[in-house]
């Protein structure tokens, strides 16, 4: 689906799902996404990344060819539209997405992997703007999607539950650049 230099991005399918019970049943991995109080097992992973059709394009990560994460995509629907103050004919997706190998934590994949997706969106979904919303404290993060074009544009008061209680988070936009 994608691919920009050592990083490929596939969509993700149920012989994926090992790599997501290793990942988010590592607590380094959840403090920063799903929790440390919330350990998928594979039931878990189930239920959580492979619903029936929902919208969201699910994604493996790989580098090199090794599975090292997660991301997904989609178009905002109408409610979210409206909490986020976009119009209702804005094409706007939203993206989440987590390296679930350590090893590969701070060497600027994330910032690549962010790029390529966005290149995608912009290109191949037609989209205007990207919209996330990082929780506050995660420094990382916000540094990462700033460095791919985003900028804060609100704060989301108590917007996402994280390890027993609401996170404040902030609401991050990017905007394609006029062709």
């Amino acid at each position: 689906m994608i691919h920009a230099g050592d990083l490929k991005i596939r969509a993700l399918s149920p012989k994926d799902t090992a790599h997501l019970v290793k990942w988010l049943s590592d607590e380094r991995v959840l403090a920063y996404y799903e929790g440390r109080d919330r350990p998928h097992d594979e039931k878990l992973v189930q239920q959580s990344f492979f619903p029936e059709e929902d919208g969201e394009t699910r994604c493996l990560i790989l580098y090199a060819d090794k599975p090292i994460g997660y991301a997904q995509f989609y178009p905002l629907d109408a409610p979210e539209k409206q909490l986020y103050g976009y119009a209702k004919d804005d094409v706007v997706y939203g993206m989440d997405q987590f390296i679930g190998e350590p090893a590969y934590w701070n060497r600027g994949i994330g910032t690549q992997l962010v790029k390529a997706i966005l290149h995608y969106l912009h290109t191949e979904k037609r989209a205007q703007k990207v919209a996330i919303d990082p929780q506050a404290w995660n420094e990382r993060a916000l540094r990462c999607y700033e460095k791919c074009g985003f900028r804060k544009v609100k704060e989301l008061p108590l917007h996402e539950w994280h390890e027993g209680s609401m996170r404040d988070c902030w609401l991050m936009e990017w905007i394609a650049p006029a062709d």
